[in-house]
């Protein structure tokens, strides 16, 4: 798809949230680095504490979805596990409030999206699409002031094939002019295009290693760009 293509057509564009319209998993990396200093482990460098962390987010996950309760539950649980002295009870206190700082960090909106999604809203139909715990979720879209560009939002567990053909379903979408845009492979890519819709991927530096995977083909269409502005070359 070429940028001298530009659609006429109305579509519907599915948009993720977290870093893709806003910063989110940098204020975990840095409640994670405070842990690690805190942790001091005598014998694990930061990644190999990190590697043991996915391990337990990976199966709690499923259980506990996402969000910051369930990071706090998961640092703990990884505390537990590698803590070298007695845990004390202001040790757990102190866990709670490196992810604390995330709730309370100001919403930092990527550069060029609130132009971008004002542009996109005049001549598409907007959605947005997010996992995780539904009242975090909410509260992030109310404070970055973006809402007013969405006419629909769906906030669900896991975002696999099975929810985004529950979403095209429910909604009434005709898959040949449905796109979702995102920075993850493996939640807003590979299962959009496996239900049958097109996807743009807007890479993060920074995105959760556990949203890292390759692109996959599928039915649907890919469009890589690099920075969420240029949706309005394609749009």
């Amino acid at each position: 798809m070429s940028g001298s293509l530009r659609t006429a057509e109305r579509q519907n564009l599915i948009v993720d949230a977290d870093d893709t319209l806003w910063e989110n998993n940098i204020y975990f990396e840095r409640a994670f680095e405070d842990f690690c200093d805190f942790l001091a482990h005598s014998a694990l460098s930061p990644d190999e504490v990190r590697a043991v962390l996915d391990e337990i987010e990976i199966v709690n996950n499923k259980t506990h979805g996402y969000g910051t309760v369930n990071f706090t539950r998961n640092l703990t649980e990884c505390y537990h596990k590698l803590v070298e002295r007695e845990v004390r009870e202001q040790d757990l206190s102190r866990i709670i409030s490196f992810t604390e700082q995330i709730v309370k960090h100001p919403i930092e909106i990527i550069a060029g999206v609130a132009e971008t999604l004002e542009y996109l809203a005049e001549r598409h139909s907007l959605t947005l699409f997010t996992k995780g715990d539904p009242e975090e979720q909410k509260l992030k879209l109310d404070r970055s002031g973006l809402a007013i560009y969405f006419g629909h939002t769906a906030i669900v567990k896991e975002k696999d094939t099975r929810s985004y053909a529950a979403l095209i379903r429910e909604r009434a979408l005709d898959p040949a002019q449905t796109w979702m845009i995102g920075n993850s492979p493996k939640s807003d890519v590979n299962p959009a295009l496996e239900a049958g819709i097109h996807a743009v991927f807007v890479p993060h530096e920074r995105t959760w290693t556990l949203e890292r995977a390759e692109l996959r083909e599928g039915p649907g269409r890919l469009l890589k760009i690099a920075r969420f502005e240029e949706l309005r070359e394609y749009f």
